[in-house]
């Protein structure tokens, strides 16, 4: 019974930490909220897909590297790539921001 505990606490904790958000990268974000795409592609370039909305708008993907990790063979750099998405409404205005691997 005991192992049964300490391994639902384990899968709780693994998924508390899987689900985590970058509060600074959520804070930088927020400065895209109501802009319109002329102004976002002036400040990033232009993205790197673009995809159509359900309900009108568009979905622009931006791909970045965030740092990375230097392995023990000389100059064997790893690169962590992220991933910054804006959703824009009907009025090509920034209605809501989203990130993955940064």
């Amino acid at each position: 019974m005991h192992m049964r505990a300490s391994l639902g606490i384990l899968m709780i904790c693994l998924l508390l930490t899987a689900c985590s958000h970058n509060p600074y990268l959520d804070a930088s974000l927020t400065r895209y909220q109501g802009k319109d795409q002329a102004w976002i592609e002036k400040e990033l370039g232009p993205p790197d897909a673009k995809t159509s909305r359900f309900f009108g708008g568009e979905k622009w993907i931006y791909n970045r590297i965030a740092g990375g990790k230097s392995g023990p063979p000389l100059f064997n750099f790893k690169a962590n790539e992220c991933q910054m998405i804006l959703f824009f409404d009907k009025e090509n205005m920034v209605s809501d921001s989203s990130y993955s691997g940064c």
